[in-house]
């Protein structure tokens, strides 16, 4: 450790520190604009300049490394007077517009001018204008208030990985703009927001909405992908008017995806549920909580009189707290049914019952950003988890090797080391080749789970430069996507990963889906021994669905045979936030409210339980989700429905011991098996990232970006010529039913691949994510 003086002040740092780091240390603030502690040093605003003794001029703390016996000061009469010249050269151009600037009130540039600008200016000519530019739905610009600090450059390709924005010109004439007819797409793009510190980039879904100091603050979890990013929820007469990053360097750090940050504006969509109704003739009624919760305690008990408990059924979200799932099971449970499952996506479901313990991460969600090496399998990793993909992206550029086996060779901004491209069906196959591969280099002999799968597998070069490159290093990890998860052979896509892993000396774990996936199977959100799981519950159509904030036909792995089912059950009673298409299957329609208007917790991919509060008041007559199913467990007079908080079903629901205790990645008894070879053209079906849960669907902003376009039939260049079809061209695509899509070339997919999204409107119609699919021209 280094001794430095600043201020008449030591401190030890270390060294290849800057004086900037060693002042934060000691509570010191230095003026800057361009400096962030997460981005690489550009030193090119100049408001930090500071005086060292021994050097001719004042120099910027953020790129002066410190030097042992080093004097700084920060407030002398040289410091000042240069700051305050950085300061009148940066305000020549700059607009007196700050009564009308979103930034107005928590503007750097404001709160240092006050310390550091001048009572009047003394220019006089005519100041700079910069025309503003269009970067899409979520970024407002006033580009005349930029004061080329290039956070927001740097951030791209940074942190974003992808450089969407830039500097153009040179000296006054220069502006920060994005490339020619392009605008700003990358999922974490809101983050440039928070990052600007004057004015140029504002929100746009939250433009003139609300003065900070209007601004009540509270912290919450974000409900949606399974990192649980912490929030800053900013509510103005008890509607919630932004969202922003609550830092938390363990899960979100300071950045948040746009998911997190703008998905707040479905809150108040236009089929928010905040009454009771009940379907009479073919009507939607109004009515009292009373008649509603009557009418549910009488229509399940004469469906478990008339046809037995094992007619009622319930499908539960991932997204729901666990508070809710573990009574909304529990209830369920009273009734005598087991047929209770959140894994609405999933195909494979051979694991269940040979579980060791609940599937999670398999490491801290941080050290992801120290990894060595690390292979994913199975993942759209970049929109299914953009600040994991954030954490794998800084690992890489420390020097770590991300590699991984997949069906799509999407662009995940990641320089990949080695990586196997495969067909669905060809999965396994590639696992156990890149298995076998390790076994060669390390000399180890395969656990006998996998030697049914290894013998006679052929190793390529593809196979051994995924195993080389995850013995990289020493601290490894193999991780599982949604896409291995929901694979019809999930199982075997495990056991494989596993024992990559255990060769390979890494942990193994699962991305995860939903925000409680994890939570979920805690609560028991999952059927026991007899049970149906979600599958078998579409498959042989139950006379009763219970509906926990699912949209079943976006929802499920199989929209098609999700709404057939509950079109012919003799009752569907619906909780959730949102009419959307129940009005057409349920019966009864139970407003509860969504995380900003109820407590309660999620348990994301590590593990880490996260609790939160109430921000505003539920809307209209809408009730936590929770008490509404205690209600219900007391009406039907079934035993243990007494809690009167939300804690106390937390309590109830995890038990006395230690959470990390049930976290087990293991599987006893499931042989690895490889797939039969597909007949036909195979679906490659990732879920959109703003389509992936009831919220974000209706969130005006996000459904008109980029991410939230149409879907199109994306092919091979040589299977679109084998059907004879151009590119551009509208196909017809036919699984369960049929759909007219533009078709695309993507040489990213496999020969013999139909990369078409699910979770949509417009391929609604096509039915299992998995499946096989016929194309030909419309």
């Amino acid at each position: 450790m280094l001794e430095i003086e600043i201020d008449g002040q030591k401190v030890e740092v270390a060294p290849g520190s800057t004086v900037m780091q060693a002042a934060q240390r000691i509570g010191k603030h230095i003026p800057h604009f361009c400096y962030h502690k997460k981005l690489s040093i550009a030193a090119n605003c100049r408001m930090c300049l500071v005086e060292v003794e021994k050097m001719p001029k004042a120099v910027p703390a953020c790129a002066t490394p410190v030097a042992a016996d080093m004097k700084v000061h920060t407030g002398s009469e040289k410091a000042v007077k240069a700051q305050r010249a950085v300061m009148e050269f940066l305000l020549i151009n700059h607009p007196l517009d700050c009564p009308i600037c979103d930034q107005g009130g928590e503007c750097q540039l404001q709160d240092i001018a006050v310390g550091y600008g001048g009572g009047e200016s003394r220019y006089r000519e005519e100041k700079r204008v910069v025309f503003n530019k269009k970067l899409g739905p979520l970024i407002n610009t006033d580009m005349t208030r930029c004061i080329h600090c290039s956070r927001c450059v740097r951030f791209g390709q940074e942190i974003a990985g992808v450089m969407e924005l830039g500097i153009a010109h040179r000296g006054e004439h220069a502006e920060v703009m994005a490339f020619v007819d392009r605008s700003v797409d990358s999922e974490l793009s809101g983050n440039a927001i928070d990052l600007c510190p004057v004015g140029a980039l504002t929100s746009k879904p939250f433009r003139f909405g609300a003065r900070t100091w209007e601004l009540v603050r509270r912290p919450s979890v974000s409900p949606h992908d399974s990192l649980g990013a912490n929030l800053q929820v900013q509510v103005k007469h008890d509607r919630v008017m932004r969202v922003l990053p609550l830092e938390n360097e363990a899960i979100n750090e300071c950045w948040l995806s746009d998911k997190d940050r703008f998905s707040y504006e479905g809150l108040y969509a236009a089929d928010r549920l905040t009454r009771p109704q009940i379907k009479h003739d073919g009507e939607w009624h109004e009515v009292d909580w009373q008649t509603a919760l009557d009418y549910v305690v009488r229509t399940l008990g004469d469906i478990r009189k008339e046809y037995g408990a094992d007619a009622i059924g319930a499908l539960l979200s991932p997204h729901s707290t666990l508070e809710e799932l573990h009574l909304a099971q529990k209830l369920v449970r009273g009734l005598r049914s087991e047929n209770i499952d959140s894994r609405l996506r999933q195909n494979d479901f051979s694991a269940d019952g040979r579980r060791t313990g609940t599937p999670w991460l398999g490491l801290p969600l941080a050290a992801l950003s120290t990894l060595d090496a690390a292979l994913v399998v199975g993942s759209f990793l970049r929109k299914d988890h953009p600040l994991m993909a954030q954490r794998l992206r800084q690992a890489q550029r420390a020097g770590a090797k991300i590699c991984r086996v997949n069906a799509v060779a999407d662009d995940w901004l990641i320089p990949l080391s080695a990586e196997v491209i495969a067909a669905p069906d060809r999965l396994a196959a590639s696992l156990a080749a890149v298995l076998a591969a390790l076994a060669e280099q390390t000399g180890q002999a395969v656990a006998a789970s996998c030697q049914a799968a290894v013998a006679g597998i052929t190793v390529d070069e593809a196979a051994r430069g995924v195993a080389a490159a995850l013995l990289n290093g020493e601290r490894r990890a193999v991780l599982l996507g949604n896409l291995a998860v929901q694979h019809p052979n999930a199982s075997s896509l495990q056991v494989l990963a596993a024992e990559i892993a255990r060769l390979a000396g890494a942990s193994f774990g699962f991305l995860g889906e939903a925000a409680n996936t994890v939570g979920a199977a805690l609560a028991g959100a999952q059927p026991s021994k007899g049970g149906r799981n979600a599958a078998a519950m579409l498959r042989e159509p139950r006379k009763a669905y219970v509906l926990l904030g699912v949209e079943p036909e976006f929802d499920c792995a199989d929209g098609v045979a999700a709404r057939a089912a509950l079109m012919q059950a003799a009752s569907v009673i619906h909780l959730g936030s949102f009419v959307g298409s129940a009005a057409e299957y349920a019966d009864v329609l139970l407003p509860i409210a969504p995380f900003t208007e109820t407590s309660g917790s999620f348990v994301n991919a590590e593990g880490r339980l996260q609790s939160f509060s109430a921000v505003v008041p539920p809307l209209g007559d809408a009730r936590p989700g929770w008490k509404l199913l205690r209600v219900l467990g007391n009406l039907l007079g079934l035993p243990g429905f007494e809690q009167e908080s939300s804690e106390a079903v937390r309590a109830e629901a995890l038990g006395e011991g230690d959470l990390a205790t049930c976290l087990d990645n293991g599987l006893d008894g499931v042989q690895a098996r490889l797939d039969a070879p597909a007949q036909g053209l195979q679906r490659i079906a990732e879920v959109p990232i703003h389509f992936a849960d009831p919220l974000a669907r209706r969130a005006p902003a996000l459904q008109k970006t980029q991410d939230a376009a149409v879907p199109q039939a994306r092919i091979h260049p040589e299977t679109l010529t084998g059907l004879g079809v151009a590119d551009g061209e509208v196909v017809r695509l036919r699984g369960s039913g049929e759909v007219k899509l533009v078709a695309r070339v993507d040489v990213g997919v496999p020969v013999g691949c139909v990369r078409v999204a699910a979770a949509h409107p417009a391929s609604l119609a096509l039915g299992p994510m998995s499946a096989e699919l016929s194309v030909e021209r419309a």
